[in-house]
């Protein structure tokens, strides 16, 4: 079935909030069903939910209800996964459920190639764009699990997946290609993250990658890389004010650990002083300026965007 792409509106929200719960519920159902049976009858009770799942959604699709049976076809993939998953463990082959990305397995490998082959299919034979999130993130951890070894050369093999992802999204216009952007986007942001994330001249780095990731999105139509990009600006933002994500967060909410107090016994009893703040000084107003600026190119970006979709090229006249 040619895939279509689903009317987000008020019914369209509440089928995807109530089948997503109901997949929610099969999850908290089995784990509470893990501490009153053994493996083996548990993954008999996996089996029993995923054939209700599947049968809900052909149910849906035969009488025509397309979303709804598309998110129960999302849901009876994921169901899928869990159930092999549990069989696996029940007969001994996947008893470490901690070592992906830890070494060549071929039970990890296998339960991600099947949960694969299923998404694939059911995605070919509903045309339901969602389920394209499965294969794109399980897609991503089985090649990454297959030739990674956990460590700096994951987030390498991250950052090649995601800049496939990029490439593969850009040459279709499908409904399922947001996927590929969305996931593609944080499969190149995270590793990049991680690699700059201390030094000034690391965080403006990633101001730059922000900046060409607005490009992307203006060139390929998905908002989800400006969302990324503004993530990244914000954060770039808080670092050159003299802080960190965290710390700023501390602030505000008071998670923070700096100050409190410090007691020592004596024979009269317990003497306390304040430890102060560790964190360094910083400008109230300092924030008020950073974000106001920030705000102010963001905006410019949005015009800039916005200036060069009104504006219609030229048509030559025939000659």
């Amino acid at each position: 079935m040619r895939a279509r792409k689903p009317v987000w509106k008020t019914s369209s929200f509440l089928v995807y909030t109530g089948g997503l719960t109901v997949l929610g519920a099969a999850v908290a159902a089995l784990a509470y069903l893990s501490g009153h049976f053994g493996k083996g009858a548990l993954t008999g009770w996996a089996l029993l939910m995923l054939v209700v799942l599947r049968f809900i959604a052909e149910v849906l699709r035969l009488r025509g209800r397309w979303v709804a049976g598309g998110i129960f076809s999302f849901a009876s993939v994921i169901a899928w996964g869990v159930f092999v998953g549990l069989a696996w463990s029940w007969l001994g082959w996947l008893n470490d459920w901690h070592s992906a990305f830890g070494g060549w397995s071929l039970s990890h490998l296998s339960l991600e190639f099947l949960i694969l082959v299923v998404a694939g299919a059911e995605m070919v034979r509903s045309g339901f764009p969602f389920i394209a999130l499965i294969s794109t993130v399980v897609g991503w951890f089985f090649v990454t699990d297959f030739i990674s070894n956990g460590g700096t050369w994951t987030y390498i093999v991250s950052l090649a997946i995601g800049l496939l992802y990029l490439l593969a999204g850009s040459v279709s216009r499908a409904p399922a290609t947001f996927w590929l952007h969305f996931v593609g986007g944080l499969l190149i942001g995270v590793p990049l993250l991680h690699w700059w994330h201390t030094s000034t001249f690391d965080w403006a780095l990633i101001s730059a990658v922000a900046f060409v990731f607005v490009g992307i999105a203006y060139a390929s139509r998905r908002s989800s890389w400006a969302v990324f990009a503004t993530i990244g600006f914000f954060a770039a933002t808080i670092h050159f004010v003299g802080s960190s994500p965290t710390r700023f967060a501390e602030g505000p909410f008071g998670l923070g650990s700096s100050g409190g107090q410090e007691c020592t016994s004596t024979a009269t009893g317990q003497v306390c002083h304040s430890l102060g703040s560790t964190a360094p000084s910083v400008a109230s107003w300092s924030w008020a300026l950073a974000f106001g600026r920030l705000g102010l190119w963001l905006v410019l970006l949005g015009l800039i965007g916005r200036r060069q979709a009104t504006v219609a090229p030229a048509v030559s006249p025939a000659v």
